[in-house]
């Protein structure tokens, strides 16, 4: 576990350079804003974030198993994570920041991810 990134994994590069091809720029990381989004569009007033589904506990997903062992330590961990994502959510939106949560199982179906980012990063609602 300890070779695991906070930043740069690969699905997270693969979303940026997707949405580098797809003509929209940003910012990576902002640390003044709450959560540290991974990606910023500040003329948008948008975020996006990639989230593992392991670490941040996507429901319906297969990759959200739980490890086999140490659950006394694992399940509060990964549950602490999934309350946190809330919260900072919560606090970007009351800022006025529209956010997106791209998935790691997501990132299979790149022209699926495009249309959501496109549709999302379009709309200014």
């Amino acid at each position: 576990m300890s070779r695991i990134r906070g930043t740069g994994s690969s699905p997270e590069m693969r979303l940026r350079r997707l949405v580098h091809r797809m003509g929209f720029r940003y910012r990576l990381h902002a640390k003044e804003l709450p959560g540290k989004p991974d990606m910023v569009f500040p003329s948008r007033k948008a975020i996006i974030f990639m989230h593992g589904c392991f670490w941040h506990r996507h429901g319906p997903c297969k990759l959200t198993r739980l490890p086999k062992s140490r659950l006394e330590f694992w399940k509060p961990k990964l549950e602490a994570n999934r309350r946190r994502d809330v919260r900072i959510q919560r606090e970007l939106r009351d800022l006025g920041w529209r956010v997106l949560v791209v998935w790691e199982c997501e990132m299979t179906d790149t022209d699926r991810v495009a249309s959501m980012v496109r549709q999302f990063l379009e709309s200014g609602d």
